[in-house]
């Protein structure tokens, strides 16, 4: 019985580019994406540490800040009537991006 030994593959600076960008798109695995070229998804880990394969820098939005009007709690008595409270009205939820959610549970006005 004769042994019978796989080549290494060679893969070129091109391919290995497009593969790690293959990774990069939303959804997809980067065992989905090993599978597909017949590479160990470890060794795609390996490229995508490299700095000439990793993601492009994306810009990052400039911070920035939001209008706030701050009322005297004197003159908010005067000109608002208090607010009235109600059993559906002490929680406040939020759904966020990424499935996240924020939940406000108690008095606020």
């Amino acid at each position: 019985m004769v042994k019978q030994y796989r080549r290494r593959r060679a893969w070129s600076v091109e391919e290995k580019s497009m593969i790690c960008a293959q990774t990069r798109v939303a959804g997809v695995s980067v065992a989905q994406i090993a599978r597909r070229y017949d590479v160990n998804a470890n060794q795609v880990f390996k490229w995508l540490k490299e700095p000439r394969f990793a993601a492009p820098d994306e810009p990052q939005p400039e911070p920035m800040f939001l209008p706030v009007t701050i009322i005297d709690e004197t003159s908010k008595a005067m000109d608002a009537p208090e607010p009235t409270p109600c059993a559906s009205c002490d929680r406040l939820e939020i759904d966020l991006a990424g499935g996240h959610r924020l939940r406000v549970i108690g008095a606020y006005v």
